[in-house]
């Protein structure tokens, strides 16, 4: 097989980088017993960097920012190639419901500002004429417009067809050794399994919790954006949906369990309503959890561990949004180059990774 390369895992970054790999030549054979089944099915499908930014992580916002830009190129090649809507929101709006995260706001809007992107500070009044259905007690807002959300599901049902489409051979089995695969290139994109298959990788699970509303006959409509804010301390979010809200997302490190638990559901319910009061109307279809695949300084591993393997893992919360750069960037590796905007998530900030 000339120029071959087996993907391991079949979640939003191993799905995005098989499709890419075959439109460019290489014949791909995609791993995974469960194509999309993991951290990748139960995300929120937020596209936002410029509101998760703060002071001293500008790695993290230059990362998530040059894949945000690459966004609605990738989005829409995948719409054309599976004829479905996929964007469910083009800004993002976070408020404060209190002077401190006020303050914060201010904080992020300033900084955002001084690395290049521009996000607007919106009044009481302001933030109620975008979104009528906020709670009173919001004091302020922070709009980022161009700040993406997709739905996550269609995106993984988008993906799957365009990788068929492009030749990948998908195959239904887990992968225990390396040793085993035949072609040229292996990537390593497994979540929060990625260590199983090369250990020591600094990849770890932390269990998110999730919501899933539908509409009623009669209830307020959804937001038109995303809308996210913090409520005692607990951050939370509301992305519409043609057919609803998600409502995320809790943070636990508790080892490899997915149960969802009363109080996760309770604390994500309570958040909610405290951002829209009116959302206890909405259906409560479906309570998820999925494992995030974290890394110690939550940038994810992107780079050559070895002459034959690249790792691309440890995506954390940001899989979605970090799809199209990661795509590129393993590319760019298996062609023997690397990308520039990827730096911040080289393998070779950890020692002894490379063998």
């Amino acid at each position: 097989m000339p120029r071959s390369v087996s993907v391991v895992g079949g979640g939003v970054i191993g799905l995005s980088i098989a499709w890419r790999a075959a439109r460019s030549g290489w014949s791909v054979r995609l791993y995974d017993p469960s194509i999309g089944s993991g951290a990748s099915w139960a995300a929120g499908g937020m596209i936002a960097p410029l509101s998760e930014g703060w002071p001293g992580e500008e790695s993290a916002l230059e990362l998530g920012s040059a894949s945000l830009d690459r966004w609605p190129e990738f989005g829409k090649e995948l719409e054309v190639g599976a004829g479905v809507d996929l964007f469910t929101s083009e800004s993002s709006l976070t408020v404060a419901l209190d002077g401190a995260d006020a303050e914060d706001l201010r904080t992020i809007a300033e900084w955002v500002g001084g690395q290049g992107r521009d996000m607007q500070i919106l009044s009481r009044t302001e933030v109620r004429e975008l979104e009528p259905m906020l709670g009173r007690g919001v004091r302020l807002g922070l709009l980022a417009i161009g700040e993406l959300a997709v739905d996550n599901r269609l995106l993984l049902h988008a993906l799957r067809q365009c990788v068929v489409d492009a030749g990948v051979e998908c195959i239904a089995r887990a992968v225990q050794s390396l040793e085993g695969l035949e072609t040229d290139q292996i990537v390593v994109t497994a979540g929060v399994a990625s260590p199983s298959v090369w250990p020591g990788l600094p990849v770890r699970p932390v269990k998110g919790e999730i919501l899933r509303l539908r509409s009623r006959p009669g209830v307020a409509p959804a937001p038109g954006r995303t809308v996210r804010g913090s409520v005692h301390g607990r951050p939370v979010y509301l992305v519409p949906r043609a057919d609803g809200i998600v409502v995320g997302a809790t943070q636990y490190e508790s080892g490899n369990d997915t149960q969802v638990t009363l109080a996760g559901v309770r604390d994500l319910i309570a958040d909610a309503e405290a951002l829209m009061p009116t959302i206890g109307e909405y259906e409560l279809h479906e309570v998820s959890a999925g494992l995030r695949p974290m890394t110690p300084d939550n940038l994810p591993l992107i780079g050559r561990v070895s002459d034959r393997i690249v790792v691309a893992t440890g995506h954390g919360r940001g899989g979605i949004l970090l799809a199209p750069v990661t795509a590129e960037a393993t590319l760019a590796l298996l062609e023997g180059s690397a990308l520039a905007e990827a730096k911040a998530a080289d393998v070779r900030r950890f020692e002894k990774l490379a063998r």
